[in-house]
């Protein structure tokens, strides 16, 4: 059976000027933390900022979590020298914006493999994880995540999206419904992890419990946090419960065990199992961080 690549539930913004949030990004608790250089940082601190991510890559241990950083787009002053500091420190990803076409992407893959070849690097270490944040992006969302194999996951940018449609982003979030289904089923296609766009009313818990809710049942494997506070919240709605598991399990033991003996299509607790439900089950199970040996 495939087993996922790790979990995703949680991915918290750090702004890459905030030096006490950054030296303790590692024991919030998300499943990845994002280094902001980007949106969360203003256009007079972006060099400051550039290097105190740079000397947080080179001496932090984050504990486990999946590293990635956001860095500024290539049209603009900053991108260019943001690549040239992180690209050499290989983070496990890096979140591009505002990518809204293959040929986007492609650009900014040059220039990311440029700086490894200066480097003596691999092009097969540090992911790419575009963010999807324009009308014109969402259209082209499939042919965007199935670019590259550096791509293994694709996000949607609520913020910036919105305002490229000219609407505001209400809580039942029908501005970007189009958008996550679209999204989504293009990431589900090319066989990539894909992450919701932050919720930004941090006083409403009740609102992300609601939005995380339904993001994931449209398939959604995990969301962007913005404050350290949501991710007790993202992490219950995403981690399965206690009868979940005790399902999951007894359908994958089962699995198991008749797949031994040639069979394919067996029954659990009167109800049918194939390769689907198994493949559902193991999913939870993923989700738990549970294995169960074979």
């Amino acid at each position: 059976m495939e087993r996922s690549r790790r979990r995703r539930r949680s991915m918290l913004y750090i702004p890459g000027n905030n030096p006490a949030m950054l030296q303790h990004a590692g024991v919030y608790g998300a499943d990845g933390i994002l280094l902001d250089l980007e949106d969360a940082v203003a256009t007079t601190e972006k060099d400051a900022a550039r290097i105190l991510v740079r000397n947080m890559l080179r001496t932090m241990d984050y504990s486990g979590c999946e590293v990635a950083v956001r860095v500024n787009h290539l049209d603009t002053p900053f991108g260019l020298a943001d690549l040239e500091e992180i690209v050499p420190l290989q983070p496990d990803a890096l979140r591009i914006p505002k990518i809204e076409s293959v040929g986007d992407l492609l650009r900014f893959i040059g220039e990311v493999e440029r700086v490894e070849d200066q480097h003596g690097l691999p092009h097969d270490r540090m992911k790419l994880h575009p963010l999807i944040e324009t009308a014109l992006g969402v259209e082209n969302a499939f042919a965007i995540a199935t670019a590259s194999r550096r791509v293994d996951s694709i996000s949607i940018g609520g913020q910036d999206l919105t305002a490229d449609m000219q609407v505001g982003k209400s809580k039942d979030g029908v501005a970007i419904d189009y958008a996550r289904r679209r999204i989504i089923m293009a990431a589900k296609a090319a066989r990539v992890d894909c992450l919701d766009t932050i919720f930004a009313d941090l006083e409403d818990e009740e609102g992300l419990r609601a939005e995380t809710e339904h993001i994931k049942k449209l398939g959604f494997i995990g969301k962007a946090a913005i404050n350290p506070r949501q991710i007790r919240t993202i992490h219950e709605v995403f981690t399965p419960t206690a009868d979940e598991i005790r399902k999951a399990e007894k359908i994958v033991r089962e699995f198991l065990r008749n797949r031994t003996l040639g069979i394919g299509v067996f029954a659990v607790d009167g109800k049918m199992v194939d390769a689907p439900v198994v493949a559902r089950a193991q999913y939870v199970l993923d989700l738990a961080g549970i294995e169960i040996d074979e």
